[in-house]
């Protein structure tokens, strides 16, 4: 058992996921001691009233610094190899996202190099992403497969997940993502391809997945819901084919043109829809009556240099919970910084201090379904929880471009920065 005590001021985000106003909320307790035993949270409290219960255990100081839940990212491509620093020229020189993605770059381009690439290179240079994102604080990330778009390439990448979740101490959480895009010149296009994610993809996946991790739950299926890529009805059966299966369902919903997305994912019961650009306001009521977690990815439009961001006031004033994640991506927003992410929210989107938080951590873990387990720092919980170098978390907005987390504790295990 070890006791963090001395802490200026701890976010708790006690009492579960957030909507509307109580995202303002995060549970501060000032003057706090954390005790941990083993890989959970026992106990919280006042620093003297819990070195007073606990007066033989290990003591960590935290030096009058600030204590947050450890950040959760819900939303990754971190399996690929190779880089599109060329495509990012190309956006300077005027050309747009779908247009670069229609003349064979975009996800394409990842493709063939993650195609090409062995388990060894594939797995060694998804890890150094891992590991800078753990530096700076996020303790459990959503990882997808889909630059492979064929069964060989989609099996590696998520061998590749199993192997950087089991290598630690980063943890992951597993999606499918076989629905990214339409191989090029995929015969029959988007309706045979959707015929064989349906028919073949999704079955030999859950067959593969069961011989390979048969301790762990069916990763979550995603699909690209977007003009010209998977319209609404394509995207409805791949995701119900996969609720058959077992597959919890996600989304990229409406992130260049408002095709009704989000109203799918709430209708069908998805754990999130992503990006959410140009939801409409209609939109945006249907998913805040949901339980669907509206999760925003303010570093993609920052990296695609757009002004457009999502509605996150709109979200949250109508209810909804709102997540943050990175997108962490080759092409649109190489970033593995949670910290990075709540600061351009705070200045791009208006959100507080409090929300930001509140979307990176409790709100964060239940758009990855583990908000009973992670995202916030209570008893019986997991013992994830970040040591900032700094008195007052509101810091981690203040400032941006720099890291901010001193020690990461994951699973009651300290690591210094």
């Amino acid at each position: 058992m070890k006791i963090l005590h001395n802490i200026s001021e701890c976010l708790t985000m006690a009492g579960g996921p957030r909507r509307g106003s109580a995202m303002a909320q995060p549970g501060l307790i000032r003057d706090t001691a954390v005790v941990m035993e083993g890989e959970v949270i026992v106990d919280v409290g006042g620093s003297d009233e819990m070195l007073g219960r606990y007066p033989n255990e290990e003591r960590i100081d935290a030096a009058g610094r600030a204590v947050v839940p450890g950040f959760v990212d819900p939303h990754t491509h971190l399996v690929w190899v190779g880089d599109r620093a060329n495509e990012f020229e190309m956006r300077l020189q005027g050309k747009t996202y779908m247009e670069i993605m229609a003349a064979g770059g975009g996800i394409l381009a990842t493709l063939t190099a993650t195609r090409q690439a062995d388990l060894e290179t594939l797995v060694s240079e998804s890890q150094a992403r891992a590991e800078r994102a753990f530096s700076y604080g996020t303790t459990t990330m959503e990882a997808k497969t889909g630059y492979g778009l064929d069964l060989e390439t989609e099996f590696r990448q998520l061998e590749a997940i199993l192997l950087i979740d089991q290598q630690g101490p980063l943890e992951l959480v597993p999606t499918y993502m076989g629905a990214h895009a339409i191989p090029k010149d995929y015969p029959g296009g988007t309706a045979a391809f959707t015929d064989w994610l349906c028919e073949v993809a999704l079955p030999e996946t859950k067959k593969w997945w069961q011989e390979h991790a048969p301790e762990k739950p069916l990763p979550f299926n995603d699909v690209f819901c977007e003009q010209g890529v998977f319209e609404i009805e394509d995207t409805r059966r791949i995701l119900q084919r996969g609720e058959e299966l077992g597959f919890r369902s996600k989304l990229h919903a409406d992130e260049f043109v408002n095709l009704g997305g989000a109203s799918l994912a709430a209708e069908i019961g998805a754990v999130s829809a992503d990006h959410l650009v140009k939801t409409s306001l209609e939109d945006i009521k249907r998913l805040a009556a949901s339980e669907t977690v509206a999760v925003s990815l303010p570093g993609t439009p920052f990296g695609l240099g757009q002004q457009e961001y999502t509605p996150a006031r709109a979200i949250i004033d109508a209810g909804g919970y709102l997540a943050l994640a990175t997108d962490l991506n080759p092409g649109t927003t190489w970033n593995e910084s949670m910290q990075f992410i709540q600061a351009l929210a705070c200045r791009t989107m208006k959100l507080t201090p409090a929300e930001a938080l509140a979307a990176s951590t409790i709100n964060a873990a239940k758009a990855v379904g583990l908000e009973d387990k992670i995202g916030s720092i209570e008893v019986g919980k997991q013992a994830d929880l970040l040591v900032l170098e700094v008195p007052d978390y509101r810091h981690l907005t203040y400032r941006y471009g720099t890291n901010l987390v001193a020690e990461v504790y994951k699973k009651g295990v300290r690591y210094v920065n």
